[in-house]
């Protein structure tokens, strides 16, 4: 909300809902809303005058709230992963390419900077052939997001890895198989695995995600590492914009050898996915990640997680950006 009301070129925030009891009060404590309208769900989604529609409801109405939203014909952001269960998740993405309503994915990372630059050092070849990648995000969960991520199938790892996953099926696709380990570090409640582990397989690549919710140092920790046959960038802490590039040869402005990272990286921490989510609705340019992809790292935060999603591959064609 912070971010949609510091771009007043963009968007005129018409009011805020929430269907679901006792949220509200919650919100309306924050400075985020303070002076917005409270609106009913059946009024925001019919009006007509609105374009869109940011959903950040709990990951278990999600999919209702976002279905009601496309077939109002609404535009919407739809908070990571989307849905708690695949099919549920793959259909409303779907009626989004039916309706030709752009869907956007809050995968933040896809618009740092340091994944922008990874993302063009794939593009463009300067690191060869990737056989590795290594990444981490976690940290020191309180007794609230414990009980957040208890109500959560695959707990931290599909809640909050999906975000690597985004980025690791950009780069590869979608694995040839994935192997998910869950141990409890002691801090959480009986029976949540908040110290998660998942390994992807691919031809010539493998890729270790981890997901700690035990880590007291998790920001700092944050990394997401690639290694390739004429290079390797790692990032680390992951929206920092810090980092470093190596290079078998010059490449892309940037000098063979080794050579520390520091980009400038915006204050509005989604303000970069919202001027693209806006460009999309005004038809200037799609969205650079598609339904299919989507798809694909809804499927593979699952099997991250330890939740097969069903019993089919989905074959990915790599986006361009």
């Amino acid at each position: 909300m912070d971010a949609l009301r510091s771009l007043p070129d963009l968007y005129e925030v018409v009011g805020i809902a929430e269907p679901i009891a006792g949220r509200r009060a919650e919100a309306e404590a924050h400075k985020s809303y303070a002076g917005l309208k409270w609106l009913t769900e059946e009024a925001l989604v019919s009006d007509r005058s609105v374009q869109a529609i940011v959903i950040e409801t709990t990951l278990a109405d999600s999919p209702r709230a976002a279905r009601a939203c496309l077939q109002a014909g609404k535009h919407i952001h739809l908070d990571k992963p989307g849905a708690q269960h695949h099919a549920d998740f793959k259909s409303l993405r779907l009626e989004a390419e039916r309706r030709r309503l752009t869907l956007q994915m809050g995968y933040m990372l896809r618009y740092n900077p340091g994944f922008e630059l990874l993302f063009r050092a794939y593009r463009e070849g300067w690191l060869g052939e990737i056989t590795e990648i290594d990444a981490s995000m976690g940290k020191l969960a309180d007794t609230r997001l414990h009980t957040q991520l208890a109500g959560i199938r695959g707990h931290g790892m599909f809640e909050l890895g999906c975000h690597l996953v985004d980025a690791v099926v950009f780069l590869l696709g979608s694995p040839s198989a994935v192997h998910a380990f869950s141990k409890s570090t002691g801090l959480a409640p009986a029976g949540l695995s908040d110290n998660q582990l998942a390994v992807l397989e691919y031809p010539k690549a493998t890729v270790t995600l981890r997901c700690n919710h035990g880590d007291p140092f998790g920001g700092p920790h944050r990394r997401f590492q690639v290694t390739g046959t004429q290079g390797a960038m790692v990032i680390q802490p992951l929206e920092s914009g810090r980092g470093t590039l190596r290079l078998s040869e010059t490449k892309g402005g940037f000098n063979k050898g080794e050579q520390p990272l520091a980009l400038e990286v915006a204050r509005g921490r989604y303000d970069g996915e919202f001027r693209d989510f806006a460009r999309a609705i005004q038809g200037e340019k799609p969205l650079a990640w598609s339904a299919e992809h989507d798809i694909a790292v809804h499927a593979t935060a699952l099997r991250c997680a330890g939740l097969p999603p069903l019993r089919f591959r989905l074959i990915l064609s790599q986006p361009h950006l």
